[in-house]
């Protein structure tokens, strides 16, 4: 839920309590000192109250207003001071993918680098264990553009994620980048790979980097792009797309069930 959305709500329900300790002061005081009791149960019983009573509960709504107000601003305050956006423009653009190690990630906007190319190779010739081919980095080109995801993600998975693309082991080096979206710039994290020598990517890394695409809805013209790029044709096993079969199945299984609900 976006912050906005929260604020939204918790404004909402200020008010909804707030018409409700109103409404006590609408109800008639119908008794007086020379009124008679009416009988228990009765209608003016029942809506009758001191006016002490009413009072009490009138402070007592206006409190709970305040403090409901004050959290959905503490909270959106500390939602942004907590996490940082990050720009993923290779395997990282599937969700699935990067939500393995990195589970506060959420999507903020997709966004467009300037001035960039994206290519395929491996940190000093080093083959991927894991992809068996050569992974995603980008290098600068005037007049080229590389379009990609922006990620909201919680300061605690920053360690994860410089985990993932290996920086302490120099094959990354973490930037912080200008990405353009609707307008506006956003000043992001991205990593680029170091002492690059280039080669093609295995068709199965290719296959999560355009499921990534499609999923977050990149320019159709990108997609066709990332599609005709040549991969090594290599045809062996690879754990990873196992596990990320499973994590796809298992969201599936969750929207299904939200949706039942």
């Amino acid at each position: 839920m976006g912050l906005g959305s929260r604020a939204g709500i918790s404004m909402r329900m200020a008010c909804e309590c707030w018409k409700a300790s109103t409404s006590v002061l609408t109800v008639p005081l119908t008794l007086s000192p020379r009124s008679p009791v009416p009988p228990e149960g009765s209608a003016v019983a029942r809506l009758s109250f001191p006016p002490t009573s009413s009072l009490l509960i009138v402070l007592l709504s206006s409190t709970l207003v305040v403090l409901i107000f004050l959290l959905a601003q503490s909270g959106d305050n500390m939602d942004t001071s907590h996490t940082f956006l990050y720009f993923a423009y290779g395997s990282n653009l599937l969700k699935e993918r990067l939500q393995l190690k990195n589970p506060s990630a959420t999507v903020h906007c997709v966004a467009r680098l300037k001035d960039y190319k994206l290519v395929f190779g491996n940190h000093k010739g080093l083959a991927s264990d894991r992809w068996h081919g050569g992974v995603a980095t980008i290098e600068h080109s005037p007049g080229d553009e590389v379009w990609g995801v922006v990620w909201r993600m919680n300061i605690s998975d920053l360690e994860s994620l410089d985990s993932q693309e290996n920086v302490r082991l120099g094959a990354y080096s973490p930037v912080e980048l200008s990405v353009k979206t609707k307008g506006q710039e956003l000043n992001c994290r991205t990593y680029i790979m170091n002492s690059c020598v280039y080669a093609p990517p295995s068709p199965q890394y290719l296959k999560v980097i355009v499921m990534g695409a499609e999923q977050n809805g990149l320019p159709k013209d990108y997609q066709e792009k990332l599609r005709a790029i040549k991969t090594n044709m290599y045809e062996g096993p690879l754990p990873m797309m196992a596990e990320l079969e499973k994590a796809r199945r298992r969201a599936k299984e969750r929207t299904s069930l939200c949706s039942d609900a």
